[in-house]
């Protein structure tokens, strides 16, 4: 161990004095080439955006309340708090600043340059903006954190009208505060020790398949996040419906991405767009999602027939709920109540379509992005990489005295100091989710500011991943920071580290995210060095998640 820590200490000063790495953390202005199409499609864009922004302001309009109201309200307060600097909520800086964040999204820099430009702007911790004719609050403080997520009464969640209406109503991402506690108590106790392990062995094996067998045939340079893409979908689509043909898996992969890429688009219903594309694609799953639990009731009711017990297969995700649901009907029904007690305890099929999307997407496009990220990172800093690849080798021949082709298990995966610390510097730095959003169901204060009730406040975890009150050397690929658990008091400052939320919304599966990249990351290490083959640091268009244009691809040498 004293070894490994020298080694590790060693590896840190090294990246320390590396250059700073790319975005995800804040990227320098550059400017953007466009072209005539680009701005005939950026006016076209400009034109919907005022267009939406006018027909809600009108229609919101009688809602607001007059000039002598406002006033009446600050003259029973002595000194009220100012609201946080920024634009105004006015239809005019709404269409100006919504046309800032769509010309963030669609540039290389992405998403969060729009966000990142404010703060530099107003400095911290926090601003006010106007978007899609709603005002924006974006605060980056530990202690309005903890306020806004786990003491989060006068707060309700709230992602744009896009993704709720891509995800469903019922996705545990957009539900109420109420209907969100009913379905995390219905759907946690589906992520136990034993689905756990499950997920585990298989993505093992999908893994060891990709690393090892498939990219050894390659000749070209690997692309990180379509073979990342790949694995975490089949892994999460076993868990949660099973294993299907390769055909209907591909489908649904598509389509899949297809709502993943239409969630930031203006919500037009017109052919042609990505929301209609997102919308057509999200029918087609819940019809094949609809065939699937059509099908798995008839099923359990030939089971119930030839009274076989269901204990004794091995369920996935679909069909535990289905198998608890009839379960609480039945028992509903001999005791002859119309309600019972334990109702929250099981789903709807609309509850269940809902959630199998939310899930998928959550499980797959975050993870596979965050392996990418991971593998991108070390690839700048190669003196970790070899630290890391000796104390995973050794590991390996430790725990698998010798037998190269033993399954890694979760007692194997505990013992992985430096490589937990690897995948929890670079969930730090990628960021994956970059601002959880909330709105307030009343008038209040956040971080000494004055916030109406029907404002929207994010809470900016990049920015709080990326201060450096917090973190020594924010911008610097530095692993050791997490090491142990006797970390520097800034460091440990409670709702400084949110890359998995924190409060009643935790992610849920955020332990299967670690894990699968625990994973890939081992099987790359111990089987290839690797560099990159494209330096382009321009990020993906119109992605929810910031992730590299070019994929990242490696070129890679065997070990």
């Amino acid at each position: 161990m004293d070894d490994m820590h020298s080694q590790l200490q060693a590896a840190g000063a090294a990246c320390q004095q590396s250059n700073s790495l790319l975005l995800p953390p804040p990227a320098a202005d550059r400017p953007c080439s466009s072209s005539s199409s680009s701005s005939l499609s950026l006016l076209g864009t400009a034109a919907a955006a005022c267009l939406f922004l006018l027909i809600r302001r009108l229609l919101k309009f009688k809602g607001r309340r007059s000039k002598n109201d406002r006033r009446r309200d600050y003259n029973n307060n002595a000194a009220p708090p100012p609201p946080p600097p920024g634009r105004g909520s006015s239809w005019w800086w709404s269409v100006v600043e919504t046309l800032a964040f769509v010309s963030a999204n669609r540039s290389g820099r992405g998403l969060y340059h729009f966000v990142e430009a404010r703060h530099r702007r107003y400095g911290p911790p926090c601003f006010r903006t106007a978007l899609l004719g709603a005002t924006h609050v974006f605060v980056s403080s530990p202690d309005a954190a903890r306020s806004l997520l786990a003491d989060a009464g006068g707060f309700s969640k709230r992602y744009v009208r896009t993704v709720a209406e891509l995800l469903g109503e019922h996705s545990l991402l957009c539900a109420s505060h109420d209907a969100h506690r009913a379905l995390r108590r219905a759907v946690a106790p589906l992520f136990n020790a034993q689905a756990t392990a499950s997920l585990a062995a298989n993505f093992d094996a999908l893994a060891r398949r990709i690393i090892t067998r498939d990219w050894a045939a390659k000749t070209t340079a690997v692309v990180v996040l379509d073979a990342a893409l790949d694995v975490t979908f089949e892994a999460i689509c076993d868990m949660l419906i099973g294993r299907t043909t390769t055909l209907k898996r591909r489908r649904l992969q598509s389509d899949v991405l297809a709502v993943t890429r239409a969630m930031l688009a203006f919500p037009l219903r017109l052919p042609g767009t990505r929301f209609h594309a997102g919308l057509r694609a999200r029918k087609r799953i819940m019809d094949v999602l609809r065939q699937e639990i059509a099908s798995r009731q008839r099923n359990i009711m030939d089971m119930e027939e030839m009274e076989e017990d269901d204990s004794k297969h091995d369920n996935d995700f679909l069909q535990s709920l289905l198998l608890l649901r009839r379960r609480k009907m039945k028992s509903s029904q001999q005791q002859q109540s119309p309600s019972n007690s334990n109702d929250h305890l099981f789903l709807t099929d609309d509850q269940i379509l809902d959630n199998i999307l939310t899930l998928i997407i959550a499980g797959q496009v975050t993870t596979a992005s965050a392996i990418t990220w991971m593998v991108k990172y070390l690839a700048d800093n190669k003196d970790f990489q070899e630290t890391l690849r000796s104390v995973q080798l050794e590991m390996a021949l430790k725990h698998q005295h010798g037998d190269s082709d033993g399954p890694l298990t979760l007692q194997h995966l505990n013992s992985m100091e430096l490589a937990y610390m690897t995948v929890k510097e670079s969930l730090r730095m990628a960021s994956i989710v970059s601002w959880f959003p909330r709105v307030a169901l009343e008038d209040c204060q956040v971080a000494g500011f004055h916030i109406n009730k029907g404002w929207i406040v994010n809470i900016d975890a990049r920015a709080l991943h990326y201060d450096a009150t917090l973190y020594d050397n924010p911008t610097m690929f530095d692993p050791s920071r997490f090491k142990g658990e006797d970390m520097c008091t800034k460091q440990q400052a409670p709702y400084s580290f949110l890359v998995f939320g924190a409060g009643g919304r935790t992610c849920l599966g955020m332990n299967l995210a670690k894990i699968m990249m625990l994973i890939f990351l081992h099987h790359l290490v111990t089987n290839w060095r690797w560099e990159m083959a494209d330096d382009d640091p321009s990020l993906e268009k119109w992605a929810m998640f910031p992730r590299l244009k070019s994929g990242c691809p490696i070129h890679l040498t065997p070990i």
